[in-house]
Protein backbone atom coordinates (compact mmCIF):
# COMPACT_ATOMS: atom_id res chain seq x y z
CA UNK A 1 0.00 0.00 0.00
CA UNK A 2 1.30 3.80 -0.91
CA UNK A 3 0.94 6.55 1.38
CA UNK A 4 -1.42 8.11 -1.12
CA UNK A 5 -3.57 6.64 -3.12
CA UNK A 6 -2.49 5.84 -6.43
CA UNK A 7 -4.83 7.56 -9.18
CA UNK A 8 -6.29 3.79 -11.19
CA UNK A 9 -5.29 6.01 -14.58
CA UNK A 10 -1.46 5.56 -12.90
CA UNK A 11 -2.06 2.09 -11.91
CA UNK A 12 -3.07 1.12 -15.78
CA UNK A 13 -0.39 3.36 -17.60
CA UNK A 14 2.44 1.26 -15.13
CA UNK A 15 1.20 -2.03 -16.46
CA UNK A 16 0.73 -1.01 -19.67
CA UNK A 17 4.25 0.41 -20.30
CA UNK A 18 6.04 -3.01 -20.84
CA UNK A 19 3.31 -3.77 -23.15
CA UNK A 20 5.05 -0.47 -25.37
CA UNK A 21 8.30 -2.25 -25.06
CA UNK A 22 7.50 -5.75 -25.44
CA UNK A 23 6.77 -5.68 -29.43
CA UNK A 24 10.05 -4.57 -30.25
CA UNK A 25 11.43 -7.25 -28.21
CA UNK A 26 9.99 -9.86 -29.98
CA UNK A 27 10.86 -8.60 -33.54
CA UNK A 28 14.13 -8.43 -32.32
CA UNK A 29 14.36 -12.04 -30.77
CA UNK A 30 12.69 -12.78 -34.19
CA UNK A 31 16.32 -11.84 -35.40
CA UNK A 32 18.08 -14.11 -33.31
CA UNK A 33 15.93 -17.07 -34.01
CA UNK A 34 17.56 -17.22 -37.85
CA UNK A 35 14.71 -14.44 -39.69
CA UNK A 36 16.05 -11.73 -41.02
CA UNK A 37 12.08 -10.33 -39.85
CA UNK A 38 12.55 -8.58 -44.17
CA UNK A 39 15.37 -6.96 -43.51
CA UNK A 40 18.14 -6.56 -46.32
CA UNK A 41 21.15 -5.86 -46.06
CA UNK A 42 23.15 -3.18 -48.40
CA UNK A 43 23.53 -6.00 -51.13
CA UNK A 44 19.86 -6.66 -51.08
CA UNK A 45 20.44 -10.13 -49.46
CA UNK A 46 18.53 -10.88 -46.20
CA UNK A 47 20.08 -9.75 -43.06
CA UNK A 48 21.76 -12.28 -40.85
CA UNK A 49 23.21 -12.12 -37.54
CA UNK A 50 26.62 -13.36 -37.22
CA UNK A 51 28.65 -14.83 -34.49
CA UNK A 52 27.58 -15.85 -30.66
CA UNK A 53 28.16 -11.93 -29.53
CA UNK A 54 25.14 -10.68 -31.65
CA UNK A 55 22.96 -13.04 -30.63
CA UNK A 56 23.55 -12.65 -27.10
CA UNK A 57 24.07 -8.90 -27.57
CA UNK A 58 20.48 -8.90 -29.19
CA UNK A 59 18.64 -11.19 -25.90
CA UNK A 60 20.50 -8.93 -23.32
CA UNK A 61 19.03 -5.46 -25.33
CA UNK A 62 15.74 -7.39 -25.13
CA UNK A 63 16.22 -7.97 -21.49
CA UNK A 64 17.38 -4.96 -20.69
CA UNK A 65 14.55 -3.07 -22.16
CA UNK A 66 11.66 -4.82 -20.74
CA UNK A 67 13.41 -4.57 -17.34
CA UNK A 68 14.24 -0.97 -17.29
CA UNK A 69 10.80 -0.80 -18.46
CA UNK A 70 9.33 -2.79 -15.78
CA UNK A 71 10.86 0.32 -13.20
CA UNK A 72 7.79 2.24 -14.21
CA UNK A 73 6.21 0.08 -11.63
CA UNK A 74 8.08 2.24 -9.02
CA UNK A 75 5.89 5.27 -9.57
CA UNK A 76 2.65 3.48 -8.49
CA UNK A 77 4.47 0.82 -5.61
CA UNK A 78 5.36 0.61 -2.28
CA UNK A 79 9.18 0.05 -3.09
CA UNK A 80 8.92 3.34 -4.81
CA UNK A 81 8.52 5.34 -1.93
CA UNK A 82 10.50 2.63 0.63
CA UNK A 83 13.08 0.79 -0.11
CA UNK A 84 12.46 -3.22 0.15
CA UNK A 85 14.03 -4.52 2.96
CA UNK A 86 15.93 -7.18 1.12
CA UNK A 87 18.45 -4.60 0.05
CA UNK A 88 21.53 -4.07 2.29
CA UNK A 89 22.19 -0.97 3.82
CA UNK A 90 19.62 0.97 2.62
CA UNK A 91 16.48 -1.49 3.03
CA UNK A 92 13.15 0.09 4.67
CA UNK A 93 14.19 3.78 4.50
CA UNK A 94 11.99 5.78 2.61
CA UNK A 95 12.78 6.94 -0.74
CA UNK A 96 13.42 10.70 -1.39
CA UNK A 97 10.58 11.55 -3.86
CA UNK A 98 13.46 13.95 -6.11
CA UNK A 99 15.60 10.20 -5.89
CA UNK A 100 12.75 8.82 -8.38
CA UNK A 101 11.61 11.67 -9.78
CA UNK A 102 14.62 13.31 -11.21
CA UNK A 103 15.74 9.77 -12.82
CA UNK A 104 12.33 9.09 -14.22
CA UNK A 105 12.03 12.71 -16.00
CA UNK A 106 15.54 12.31 -17.25
CA UNK A 107 14.87 8.70 -18.68
CA UNK A 108 11.71 9.85 -20.16
CA UNK A 109 13.23 12.83 -21.63
CA UNK A 110 16.32 10.21 -22.90
CA UNK A 111 13.50 7.88 -24.36
CA UNK A 112 11.75 10.85 -26.50
CA UNK A 113 14.58 12.05 -27.90
CA UNK A 114 15.99 8.62 -28.64
CA UNK A 115 12.61 7.12 -30.46
CA UNK A 116 11.89 10.67 -31.97
CA UNK A 117 15.68 10.50 -33.85
CA UNK A 118 15.20 6.88 -34.16
CA UNK A 119 11.83 7.31 -36.70
CA UNK A 120 13.03 10.16 -38.07
CA UNK A 121 13.30 8.71 -41.18
CA UNK A 122 10.98 6.16 -40.76
CA UNK A 123 8.59 7.10 -43.49
CA UNK A 124 11.16 7.96 -45.76
CA UNK A 125 13.01 6.06 -49.05
CA UNK A 126 16.11 6.75 -46.36
CA UNK A 127 14.87 4.14 -44.20
CA UNK A 128 15.85 0.84 -44.09
CA UNK A 129 15.53 -1.61 -46.60
CA UNK A 130 12.99 -3.92 -46.49
CA UNK A 131 12.12 -6.97 -48.82
CA UNK A 132 8.57 -6.25 -49.23
CA UNK A 133 6.07 -3.41 -47.65
CA UNK A 134 4.29 -6.30 -44.92
CA UNK A 135 7.81 -6.49 -43.15
CA UNK A 136 8.36 -2.05 -42.98
CA UNK A 137 4.67 -2.28 -41.65
CA UNK A 138 5.78 -5.17 -39.25
CA UNK A 139 8.90 -3.43 -38.20
CA UNK A 140 7.13 0.05 -37.95
CA UNK A 141 3.76 -1.64 -35.69
CA UNK A 142 6.73 -3.05 -33.44
CA UNK A 143 8.88 -0.25 -32.69
CA UNK A 144 6.22 2.63 -32.89
CA UNK A 145 4.55 1.68 -29.05
CA UNK A 146 8.52 3.07 -28.23
CA UNK A 147 7.40 6.15 -29.11
CA UNK A 148 4.80 6.25 -26.35
CA UNK A 149 7.22 4.90 -23.44
CA UNK A 150 9.01 8.40 -22.80
CA UNK A 151 5.66 10.77 -22.76
CA UNK A 152 4.14 7.51 -20.86
CA UNK A 153 6.52 7.58 -18.05
CA UNK A 154 6.91 11.43 -18.12
CA UNK A 155 2.96 11.39 -17.08
CA UNK A 156 3.50 8.46 -15.26
CA UNK A 157 5.88 10.90 -13.10
CA UNK A 158 3.70 13.61 -13.19
CA UNK A 159 1.24 11.48 -11.09
CA UNK A 160 4.18 10.59 -8.68
CA UNK A 161 5.17 14.15 -8.42
CA UNK A 162 1.21 14.95 -7.51
CA UNK A 163 0.87 12.16 -5.10
CA UNK A 164 4.80 12.62 -3.32
CA UNK A 165 5.31 16.52 -3.13
CA UNK A 166 2.43 18.47 -4.04
CA UNK A 167 0.39 16.28 -2.23
CA UNK A 168 2.30 16.67 0.79
CA UNK A 169 2.05 20.64 1.00
CA UNK A 170 -1.35 20.87 -0.20
CA UNK A 171 -1.79 18.66 3.71
CA UNK A 172 0.51 20.74 5.31
CA UNK A 173 -1.22 23.88 4.32
CA UNK A 174 -4.81 22.39 5.55
CA UNK A 175 -3.04 21.93 8.61
CA UNK A 176 -1.26 25.15 9.00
Amino acid sequence: MTERPVPRWAEWLAHAIPFMVLPSGLWRLGLVAGSSMGMLDDAGRPVTLHGPGEHIYIVCLTLFSEAVALTAFGMVRRWGEVVPAWIPWIGGRRVAPYAAIVPATLGSLALIAIWTYGFRDAFTAQWLPFSSDGAAVLMVACYAPLNLWGPALLVLTWAYYRRRVSGVRRESVLVA
